[in-house]
Formats: C-alpha cells, structure tokens, sequence
C-alpha cells in the first residue's frame, strides 16, 4: 500500500512535510508504520498550486528516499496547496505514468488502496470511460480508471455524488463478477481551494486516514508525521473529509 499526504494552509516549503518531521512522507517511504508493506519504493510524486489554475506536478520511478531532484524541489518549492505520494505497486508497472497524484486540467487525485482482482474487470471499467476522457489515460493503474470515472460521473459539478456514484460502479461491477477480495480506497482530491479525503473499504480494514488542522492548516496523512497524539484525528472508515471555501472542516458517512 502507498502513503501520501495533502497540505493546505499558509505557503510553506515542501520539505517542511515532505523531510522536516520525524516521521516525514520520505521516512514512511523507507519504514511506514500502519500500511501493509513498510516500504513504499515503486516511485512518487508531488502536485502543487501556486498562481496558476492548473497544477505542477513531479513524478518519478525512483525510491523517494534516493532522488536528489526531489529534495532539491522541496527546498525550493513553497506553496499553499499540495499533494505527495509514495507509491507501493499493488501489481502494475513501476513507471513515471504511474506515479500519482494524477492530474486533469485543475484537478489533483492520488490513492492508497486496490481495486480487488483489478485484471478481472479492468475491461469492463475502462469501457465505462468516455472517449474523450479515455484519451488522457496514460498509465494502467486501477487509480487512474477510478479518477478518469469520478470526471465522467460530474466532479466540476458534484465532488461528493461523483465519488460516491464512482466508487458505487466499481463495488457493482466487482459483485457482478464475484470477486471476493476488497476494494481499498483511501484517497485525496482537490481543484486547489476544495479539498476532500475519503477512507473506504467493503470490508473491515479501511486503509489508514489522519488529519491535523490548527491555525489555518490543514494537513492530512495515511499515518500521522509524528507522535503527538493530540495533533492529529483519525477519520472513520466510510467517511469523507470535506474542506470547502468559508465552511469549517467536516466529515460525513460515505
């Protein structure tokens, strides 16, 4: 399983998340605590926004612990709005179009988690893509087809509906073709001003979520960045965390 984080807030320098912490993204790349596989090497990557509308992004296929250009950019990079992830392949290639977060026009989506037995319905739910989002598909992840259907199924309009309508087809699908094994998606989405987390699985072992907010920052973690128990909430499986313009931070059932 992968581990990632999303930061919005006051501008910082990445490496304050990414390196700073005791327990850093770039530490849980080498010695996650609370993930299936203690080590998330298979590449990674990071979003951010700054003036522009649409997002830079970074990915590569790396160890994150072992690229110099990643440390170099998180020295120079500040930004009030970013995404990082490190990534565990659950059985698809190690590649840079693998890498999340993903990207479309504003929109930034990484995911920790699997679409159980994903080659026996990886067809079916790449036909539910539309032609003209089909043609942005660059890598073969189970992540990619989810967020190329959430922008199928109205996330411009309707972020909320559009997961749960989404992530609705996957679980309909998998039960029509009698997989047994879960579906595990713990995943984060933003335009860069709304921002939203979901921890979701159909069976009893969510995979983990946390969030800190305090003094206009809001941070949230696959695993918390250090241990001061206080800082940091659990979000309860089958939730969304909900982080809109002018509304306080809420989290509803999903």
């Amino acid at each position: 399983m992968c581990r990632w984080l999303t930061y919005k807030g006051p501008p910082i320098y990445l490496e304050e998340l990414l390196y700073a912490p005791k327990h850093s993204l770039i530490d849980q790349s080498l010695n996650a605590l609370e993930a299936k596989t203690g080590t998330n090497g298979d590449g990674f990557g990071i979003g951010w926004y700054r003036e522009r509308v649409e997002p830079g992004v970074y990915h590569e296929v790396m160890p994150a612990w072992n690229d110099a250009n990643l440390r170099s950019l998180a020295h120079q990079i500040r930004a009030g709005a970013f995404f990082a992830h490190v990534r565990a392949s659950t059985g698809t290639a190690t590649s840079r179009q693998n890498c999340h977060p993903f990207t479309h026009g504003r929109w930034l989506f990484m995911h920790n988690g699997q679409v159980g037995q994903y080659n026996k319905v990886r067809r079916q739910l790449e036909n539910l893509v539309p032609d003209e989002l089909y043609d942005y598909r660059q890598g073969t992840t189970d992540s990619e087809v989810v967020f190329l259907l959430m922008l199928a199924d109205g996330l411009g309009d309707d972020v909320v509906g559009s997961l749960r309508r989404s992530v609705g087809r996957v679980v309909d699908i998998m039960r029509a073709a009698g997989i047994k094994a879960p579906l595990r998606f713990t995943s984060s989405i933003s335009d860069g001003e709304r921002f939203y987390a979901v921890r979701y699985s159909t069976d009893n072992a969510a995979p983990s979520l946390y969030f800190s907010s305090r003094d206009d920052r809001l941070v949230i973690v696959s695993e918390p960045l250090d241990s001061a128990q206080d800082d940091w909430e659990q979000v309860p499986p089958s939730t969304i965390l909900i982080a809109e313009p002018g509304e306080a931070i809420r989290l509803e059932p999903f």
